[in-house]
Parts: structure tokens; C-alpha cells; sequence
């Protein structure tokens, strides 16, 4: 009996393709304010806030048991407004020791990247994005040995 396999995503992008994404940080030439991304990173959170299905409250408990201290809506809501909002009222960046507890929460890695990306790395969702990607490896093998062996069939009917 044969062990069926999961399919693989093709529109999947592999590690490779992730790393030709990367931003080329090697230049001397760099721009002042190039890397601040604090108004990229405040859409990243409204954006994993508004796909979470969590209200913000909810979000603002999750975090609070997951950190140990208390986050409030407030709180959130400080991080995610507008930055003409911000020069009216003053602001607050979100603390980087809560963005890991923010995305586990909201089940988006989407503030992570934006980070990462920007200092020339990427973050990959857990282990599952490697063996997802060695899984596509291995279908393209036995694609390919199927291919060899039709092949070696076909020659040995010719050969006879």
C-alpha cells in the first residue's frame, strides 16, 4: 500500500525565492530615514488586527497572559494610530519584547517580516515552512524518477 504525500502548493515561494526579495543592504550609499519603518510597521499591525478575529480587547488579554503584564486596548490602540494623528497626540511605538506575543496572538507573522525584511533577513513561519518546502523537493524527485524509469522501459522495449 502506498503512503499518499500532501500536495504541495506551487504558488508557494521557496526559501531562495525569499532570499532574492531581500532588500540589498550592502550599499554604501545609504539614504537617511531608508530603515525607518514605523509607519509600514503600524499598517502591519492594523492589518493582522483587522484579520484576526479577535476584538482588540481580546487581543489586549492574550498579550497581557502571554507577557505577564497588562496590555490594554488603549495600549494597542496608541500602536496602531496614523502618524498625522500622532503629531496631534502623542504616540507610542509598540515595545519589539511584545511584538512576539502580538503576532502569536493575531496568528500573524506579518510585523516580524516587515522587521526582518527591512534589516535584510526573513522570518519563516516555524518549521513547518522547511518541511513544507523539502516535502516540494522530494515530489520533484520521484516526479523525476518516474520519468528515468519510463524512460529505461522504453529503451529496453526498443533494445528488444
Amino acid at each position: 500500500m502506498s503512503k499518499s504525500r500532501p500536495k504541495i502548493d506551487d504558488r508557494q515561494l521557496s526559501i531562495f525565492q525569499k532570499l532574492q526579495e531581500l532588500p540589498d543592504l550592502t550599499n554604501d550609499a545609504h539614504q537617511e530615514g531608508q530603515l525607518k519603518v514605523i509607519d509600514r510597521l503600524r499598517a502591519a499591525i492594523r492589518a493582522s488586527i483587522k484579520n484576526c478575529p479577535l476584538s482588540r480587547h481580546q487581543i489586549a488579554g492574550e498579550m497581557s497572559h502571554l507577557l505577564g503584564e497588562t496590555i490594554t486596548k488603549e495600549m494597542i490602540d496608541s500602536w496602531t494610530r496614523e502618524s498625522d494623528e500622532i503629531n496631534r497626540r502623542p504616540g507610542r511605538h509598540i515595545p519589539a519584547e511584545y511584538l512576539p506575543a502580538f503576532c502569536k496572538v493575531t496568528a500573524d507573522i506579518g510585523p516580524l517580516q516587515l522587521l526582518g525584511q527591512t534589516a535584510g533577513a526573513f522570518v519563516l513561519e516555524g518549521p513547518e515552512a522547511l518541511r513544507s518546502e523539502i516535502q516540494k523537493y522530494d515530489d520533484e524527485i520521484n516526479k523525476l524518477k518516474n520519468k528515468k524509469r519510463k524512460r529505461l522501459i522504453f529503451l529496453r522495449e526498443m533494445e528488444k
